[in-house]
């Protein structure tokens, strides 16, 4: 870095999470507000098309039919082709759309659209000269260091989540966890309908927040064999947290 380094962070709640944004470097002010300024838009913006809560949002009409995937906003149609790559990639362990009680699948993008919008909103922030970023959304984050200083990302034990397991540091790309620290047994094997419950947490890291979150769901749902497939991810590194408590992590990744 050049000239004085200083930071700025600024935090909202979009899509029903915290979201908060982080700049270091010597970035120039009115640079960073109006980069800060573009990520909330957008997220709000997100938030408008794909939220699950709201009945009128373009998502839950499409669901019902009183939309066509045409009559959406291109980028519903864009989310919803990277859902049916992510399906391919996962072996269908990553699905939107989720059988319901009465065996009729639902559309809920929401597992993909985090991670899609964090990273693509954080675009703006690497527009800043001379700083450094990182945006967390819900404790997922892209980020990117081009300076000397990595980021320090700490690990969350599932168990005691005001403790972290360790710490990771890295320079760029993103860090996502799926797991039941804060919603309990939510997430569901899309293969079978039921709750998945064989883990605790798992922990993804790699080049895209996007895919390292579409992975840590994916491996939470496989359960049993979810350190054994992230393995075999090209790029991609893991941290599982088995129902007993056991920590295991793939070869690349390094707690300190």
């Amino acid at each position: 870095m050049t000239g004085l380094a200083t930071r700025t962070a600024q935090l909202q709640q979009i899509m029903g999470m915290p979201i908060s944004v982080h700049l270091r470097g010597a970035g120039m002010p009115a640079d960073r507000e109006a980069a800060i300024d573009a990520v909330f838009a957008e997220l709000h913006e997100v938030d408008r098309l794909f939220s699950t809560y709201d009945p009128d949002s373009e998502v839950r009409r499409l669901d019902r039919g009183e939309l066509t995937l045409a009559e959406c906003d291109p980028a519903v149609a864009e989310v919803l082709a990277l859902a049916d790559e992510a399906r391919r990639r996962t072996g269908g362990y990553f699905d939107v759309r989720f059988p319901g009680p009465t065996g009729v699948r639902r559309l809920d993008p929401s597992g993909l659209v985090k991670g899609w919008a964090a990273e693509r909103a954080a675009r703006h922030l690497a527009r800043v000269a001379r700083d450094d970023h990182y945006l967390n959304a819900g404790g997922d984050i892209a980020m990117h260091s081009a300076g000397p200083a990595p980021w320090r990302v700490g690990i969350e034990n599932p168990d005691s989540p005001r403790t972290v397991l360790g710490v990771v540091e890295l320079r760029s790309g993103g860090i996502a966890t799926s797991g039941t620290a804060h919603r309990d047994t939510h997430l569901v094997d899309p293969t079978t309908g039921l709750r998945a419950t064989a883990l605790r947490s798992v922990t993804v890291s790699g080049p895209s927040l996007l895919w390292a979150d579409v992975y840590a769901t994916a491996a939470f749902a496989r359960g049993a064999d979810a350190l054994d497939w992230l393995a075999e991810l090209d790029g991609y590194e893991g941290l599982v947290v088995t129902r007993t408590g056991a920590v295991l992590t793939t070869a690349g990744l390094r707690l300190r």
